[in-house]
């Protein structure tokens, strides 16, 4: 603590401390004018700085998903990405972002998968202290989330994960550790979900006993938004210090009633204001305590780091034929295919979004590549959307001085009648209400109706929908076309909060005005408030086929499938690995039209590939940010070799994966069954066969690895073991390799993983280029957590390094002794 937070605290009344434990709105802390203490603004990451709009607002660079950052395995690049989402962050008026998500991909269609790093706690921890060395080395804080226990989003707010303690300090929190006890993280969020029947905000174990007492974290621990605190007292004395959003529901007047009842000490509250006051000095708040208004800057450097790190990722998962890279001068024709082609889809779906600068799509980016004489041709062939697309604004007349957008009144009453106390422009067809209203309006009991007139451009059957987080309804002409108002059904929309999504078929007429009204109420039960409406215009018949029937007439065909936002998302997991739609039907009929078919995947995390042994290539591009169609295409005509490799392990099928009979959790409770054979430590123990191992990825070149040499054949307790070996480039082409090195335990008094990665590097090579790799390991990584005696424990015997290119592609191995055992906690 300073002189000045402990001067502050010493002056602060009780009242002033309870209401600095809550939050003043969605993103500030408490302001206390008489004593001059600022407030703080925190921003949603971790791919990009919303700032404080959940929708539109300013806009702010978006940066490639944790999924595919994790995929470059480049720590350096990785704290440069940190480097620039804090000037992101400072840019909004924020001094603290909210990331990185740190939790571990226990299942391939987990909804925040795309979010987080990997499967591997040692390669999460080391992509979370880039990123956290990065982000706070520019005077903003890192929020490390979601701690703990938190890998889906089934009944994410009160779901138990019922989880050993051993699996959870070998697997889930070394990340957590790593954050605190090597990048000295300024907060931590706590998560939604109880660990084993106790809520993670009132954990005395997590907060307490592991985070403080062994960690030594002295750094704010916060809570996630809304429904993460379950109690005063108990949240309290356990260590959670910051209620989020304001105006808290759990402390307030129930936290000082608390303290008159002996429930909670003023000196516990003390600890709190002084990590608190704490942070706000960390960030300089007391020096600069005006907040900066928000601003959209786009900076060259930004767009170059977002380009260069999405390409890094980008995994190169098949290549038969070196059909790949794509010569400029060899293409005479080229057919862009698929519902993601002319769709950019940068990033998932919750509160990482942001609204970003510009998209380019892969439809542009290829064309940017393609020289004059190149034939080029596109197709859809299907879609893939969840929720039917937003209706085009460009559809919308003038209607009332609003060209290309909605009239959007507001009222303060329960249904959108008699005189509007505000009125905005929509420019969208969803309105998302998370955060302060529009002045006047009250937030507890609004309507709203937005008017506008709709001119279809082609006749024919279009289809309406409607999902909102309270009572919607559209009219059309003055007919009511849908109903989500009388009986809306609870979906998993809006975080949870939503309805279903409602359609209904209306037959137009191409060049005829129509008018819309939108009607919306608040529903009083709903923390959220929210309204969209789709619009599907109607679509060519038999998509599929004009796509194969395009293809077989080029030389190249280049197919881009996968998800989206609305199917990777924060409040929901996914319901399967396959591709939505008709993307399969779609990609493999292309495939039997033309052998040099090439399919470009955009998704966070692993789906099934019934079609890819028909298939000329594949590349895993991930959600890689605004530069996604320039980074995709730098990967495919070869300006960038790629050099991603998986972060996850991508299973042939759901049923084969690790969690399968443990998931998603019945009567309340998920028990992580699977314990310490998480990703491809089980495919290894069950010797299951991957569709692509972790750590896999293809090259433009080839790399040969040389004999391994251990610096020692015995090692102390103290002591390290290095190991080092030649990596030659052996192509023609410049590329960098990703060196992994695992460890197995020969024989153990517990059970262990038949190998765990425990270093890695990346290393640059020229063509015919050789360097020496060196990697070392020490007792950390030879240990295992013993749950009996509660201690770590690096137990004497023989061990063998694994070292190659992949989990399943071991090119060298050498074996030692560790002579004498050791035990810490």
């Amino acid at each position: 603590m300073s002189e000045t937070t402990e001067n502050l605290l010493q002056q602060m009344t009780l009242q002033e401390k309870v209401a600095m434990l809550a939050g003043a709105d969605m993103w500030h802390t408490i302001v206390n004018d008489r004593l001059s203490i600022p407030a703080l603004k925190v921003s949603d990451g971790p791919n990009g700085a919303r700032g404080g709009a959940m929708q539109g607002g300013v806009t702010a660079a978006c940066f490639p998903c944790g999924a595919n950052l994790a995929a470059t395995w480049d720590t350096a690049l990785i704290e440069r990405v940190g480097r620039a989402l804090a000037q992101e962050t400072k840019s909004k008026g924020a001094r603290v972002l909210l990331a990185p998500t740190v939790n571990i991909h226990r299942t391939p269609i987990g909804g925040r998968n795309f979010e987080s790093f990997s499967e591997d706690p040692y390669l999460t921890a080391r992509m979370a202290v880039a990123y956290i060395r990065g982000i706070q080395s520019q005077g903003v804080g890192a929020t490390v989330k979601h701690y703990a226990g938190n890998e889906s989003e089934f009944e994410r707010y009160s779901i138990s994960t019922e989880v050993d303690e051993r699996t959870l300090r070998e697997i889930y929190l070394p990340p957590f550790e790593a954050a605190v006890r090597e990048a000295n993280t300024w907060a931590i969020m706590a998560s939604y979900n109880l660990v084993n029947g106790v809520a993670a905000s009132e954990h005395p174990e997590l907060l307490q006993s592991i985070l403080r007492d062994e960690w030594g974290f002295d750094g704010v621990v916060m809570s996630d938004w809304f429904m993460s605190v379950k109690s005063t007292a108990a949240s309290v004395n356990a260590g959670l210090d910051l209620e989020m959003p304001g105006p808290g529901l759990w402390r307030g007047e129930k936290l000082l009633q608390a303290v008159k009842d002996g429930e909670v000490t003023e000196e516990t509250i003390d600890k709190s204001i002084l990590r608190l006051l704490n942070l706000l000095e960390k960030a300089g708040k007391f020096v600069q305590p005006e907040e900066e208004p928000e601003q959209a800057i786009d900076l060259p450097e930004h767009r170059a780091l977002i380009r260069q790190a999405a390409a890094e990722g980008m995994v190169l998962l098949k290549n038969e034929q070196n059909v790949l890279p794509l010569q400029h001068e060899a293409l005479r024709s080229i057919a862009i295919i698929g519902p993601n082609a002319k769709e950019a889809q940068i990033m998932g779906g919750g509160s990482a979004q942001v609204n970003p600068h510009y998209r380019v799509s892969p439809f542009e980016g290829v064309l940017t590549k393609l020289g004059e004489g190149t034939e080029v041709g596109y197709e859809q062939g299907c879609t893939s959307h969840k929720l039917l697309p937003l209706l085009d604004p460009q559809l919308l007349a003038n209607e009332e001085g609003a060209e290309h957008a909605f009239s959007l009144a507001y009222f303060n009453t329960a249904t959108p009648e008699g005189t509007p106390v505000q009125q905005e422009q929509l420019e969208a067809s969803e309105r998302i209400w998370f955060g302060p209203l529009p002045e006047g309006i009250d937030p507890q009991r609004f309507a709203a109706r937005a008017t506008g007139r709709f001119v279809p451009q082609t006749t024919g059957t279009y289809t309406f929908s409607l999902v909102s987080a309270g009572l919607s309804r559209l009219f059309i002409d003055g007919e009511e076309v849908i109903d989500n108002w009388t009986s809306p059904t609870p979906g998993d929309s809006y975080f949870g909060m939503g309805s279903i999504e409602v359609r209904n078929r209306v037959e137009m007429q191409a060049g005829q005005a129509y008018d819309l009204v939108l009607e919306f109420s608040k529903s009083t039960n709903t923390m959220a408030s929210a309204l969209r409406l789709g619009c599907l215009p109607p679509l060519p018949e038999d998509m599929v086929g004009r796509a194969a029937a395009l293809a077989a007439q080029a030389d190249i065909a280049l197919v881009f499938a996968g998800l989206n936002g609305e199917w990777e998302s924060e409040g929901f997991d996914r319901t399967a690995m396959e591709l939505p739609g008709e993307q399969n039907e779609l990609i493999a009929r292309v495939a039997e039209a033309n052998p040099n078919t090439i399919v470009v995947l955009n998704a966070g995390t692993p789906n099934a590939m019934p079609w890819l042994e028909k298939v000329a290539a594949v590349v895993q591009a991930w959600y890689p940010g605004q530069e996604c169609g320039n980074a995709i295409a730098d990967v495919l005509f070869g300006d960038v070799n790629p050099s991603g490799k998986l972060a996850q392990t991508f299973p042939v099928r759901l049923e084969d994966t690790p969690a399968y009979i443990n998931y998603p959790g019945e009567n309340g409770k998920v028990h992580y069954g699977e314990g310490l054979f998480v990703g491809y430590r089980y495919y290894d123990k069950k010797k299951v066969t991957p569709l692509f191992p972790f750590g896999y990825g293809l090259s433009y070149t080839s790399f040969a690895y040389g004999p391994l040499k251990a610096s020692a054949g015995a090692i102390g307790a103290n002591a390290s073991l290095q190991v080092s070996l030649d990596i030659t480039n052996t192509g023609k082409r410049a590329g960098k390799e990703i060196v992994q090195l695992y460890v197995r335990d020969i024989k153990a008094s517990l059970h262990r993983p038949e190998k765990e990665l425990k270093a890695f590097a990346k290393v640059a090579l020229n063509p015919g280029e050789t360097q020496t790799v060196t990697l070392e390991i020490g007792r950390e990584a030879l240990a295992y957590f013993d749950d009996k005696a509660h201690q770590w424990v690096a137990e004497a015997g023989t061990f063998e390094v694994l070292v190659g290119a992949s989990s399943q592609d071991i090119r060298g191995t050498a074996t030692f002794e560790l002579t004498e055992t050791s035990r810490w906690l």
